[in-house]
C-alpha cells in the first residue's frame, strides 16, 4: 500500500506552525504533529517515526531546535529541514554540524517548502547506499528509489510505496507498472533500470516483462505464478530459479 509522506513541524509561533501544517496538507503530506518544544518532539519522533522534520531552530524550553536535531539523531536517522529567521553566522555554522537536508528562510512560500522537502527526498535516495538517482527526463519526473521504499508522484502528491508491499512489476514499453493490493503506479523508469535497484533477495525477474516480490508468491506451477490471486507468466526455463530463490528468503 502506500502512504503519505509523514511530516512532523517543530515550531514555538502556533500561528506560523497551524499555515505550514495547511500547506503541507494542501501539498499531499501527512502532518505527524505541531510542537513547539523539543523535549515533545524527541518523544514524537520515537513513536510517530515521520519521514521528515520540519525543526525551528528557536523554540521555547530547554533545548533548541539545533540541540533537539542532534538528540533525535542519536536514535533515528531521519531527515530535517530547519526553519530560521535571521541566524547569525555562529548559529549557523552550528546548526551545519547537525547536517540537515535543507535551510528554508522565513517569512516563505508554499513552493518554498515544497522545494525543500522534495530536495530532501532526493538526497535521502542519493544517501541510501544502495541506489543511484535516476534522474528526470524531459518533463518526467523519474521515482525516487531507496533499499526499503520508493518515492514517486502520483495524482499531484509525492507518497511513498515501502517495497515490501510490492506484489509485482511490469514493463510497459519505457515505463513501469507496480501492482500492490488495489493499487496500480506508473513509473517513468524501465523494468531494466528498476530491476538493478531492486533488493535481489526478494525481487526476481521471471518473465522479460515481469518483476515479481518472492514474498507474495501463492502458487508456482510450470507456466506461471499467483500472487494476490494474480496469475504472472514465468519464462521457459526459469522455474527451477524461481524455486531456488524462494527458498532462500
Amino acid at each position: 500500500m502506500d502512504t503519505l509522506i509523514k511530516i512532523l513541524v517543530v515550531e514555538d509561533e502556533m500561528i506560523i506552525a497551524a499555515k505550514i501544517s495547511m500547506q503541507l496538507t494542501n501539498l499531499g503530506y501527512e502532518v505527524t504533529g505541531i510542537l513547539t518544544r523539543g523535549e515533545e518532539a524527541i518523544i514524537h519522533v520515537q513513536e510517530n517515526k515521520p519521514d521528515i522534520v520540519l525543526m525551528d531552530i528557536h523554540l521555547k524550553g530547554y533545548l533548541d531546535g539545533i540541540e533537539t536535531v542532534a538528540l533525535i539523531h542519536q536514535h533515528a536517522d531521519i531527515p530535517v529541514i530547519y526553519l530560521t529567521a535571521n541566524s547569525d553566522e555562529a548559529t549557523f555554522n552550528k546548526a551545519k554540524s547537525t547536517k540537515p537536508y535543507a535551510f528554508i528562510a522565513k517569512p516563505f512560500k508554499q513552493l518554498d517548502l515544497q522545494r525543500a522537502i522534495e530536495l530532501a527526498i532526493l538526497r535521502m535516495a542519493e544517501n541510501d547506499h544502495k541506489i543511484t538517482i535516476e534522474r528526470k527526463t524531459g518533463d518526467e519526473e523519474q521515482p525516487f528509489i531507496l533499499s526499503d521504499r520508493i518515492f514517486v508522484r502520483h495524482k499531484d502528491k509525492m507518497i511513498k510505496i515501502m517495497l515490501a508491499d510490492i506484489f509485482y512489476l511490469e514493463a510497459d514499453r519505457n515505463y513501469s507498472r507496480i501492482f500492490t493490493r488495489g493499487k496500480e503506479y506508473l513509473l517513468s523508469i524501465t523494468l531494466k533500470a528498476i530491476e538493478e535497484k531492486l533488493p535481489s533477495k526478494f525481487f526476481l525477474r521471471i518473465h522479460r516483462s515481469y518483476i515479481i516480490n518472492l514474498m507474495h508468491v501463492e502458487e508456482v506451477t510450470e507456466g506461471r505464478v499467483t500472487i494476490a490471486q494474480n496469475p504472472v507468466p514465468v519464462a521457459a526455463g526459469l522455474k527451477e530459479r524461481l524455486l531456488q530463490h524462494i527458498q532462500t528468503i
